[in-house]
């Protein structure tokens, strides 16, 4: 997921930026189509804004791995599902768009959950959920 977000802002960052630069030649700029590439390229700038700072703990691999007691959320964004991670101790919240396969979520189920994130907590790499109490795994995303 890390990497399409990051290539659909260099896409847009760049094909829009090389557009507004003739855009500037023609003396366009100000039309409606000249706001509109405006805008998509703050979009694509944004995205590598997010993107960019974990792009060193992504290539090297130098993770955080964060584990303990958690309980799973999940979401839907129209077609897409979400699940939404919550430590119990600390309060931290982290989304993958990968949803488990599980039997039962919600706040009042607890799992222990092993969650490996990028350095500045921006992004979930992968995840293992383990039984509460006997710590026997019940999934693990690859």
């Amino acid at each position: 997921m890390y990497y399409i977000v990051l290539s659909i802002g260099l896409i847009l960052a760049l094909s829009q930026g090389i557009l507004l630069i003739f855009m500037y030649q023609d003396k366009e700029l100000l039309s409606f189509d000249g706001c509109k590439s405006l805008l998509v390229f703050l979009v694509g700038v944004a995205l590598l804004a997010i993107t960019l700072p974990s792009l060193k703990s992504v290539i090297q691999k130098d993770y955080d791995v964060i584990s303990g007691d958690c309980t799973i959320e999940v979401g839907s964004f129209g077609r897409r599902t979400s699940a939404t991670f919550e430590m119990i101790e600390t309060g931290e919240e982290y989304t993958s768009f990968d949803t488990p396969e599980m039997d039962a979520y919600g706040k009042s189920i607890p799992y222990y959950c092993r969650l490996t994130v990028t350095k500045d907590n921006m992004f979930n790499m992968d995840y293992e959920i383990y039984d509460v109490k006997s710590r026997k795994l019940i999934f693990k995303n690859d």
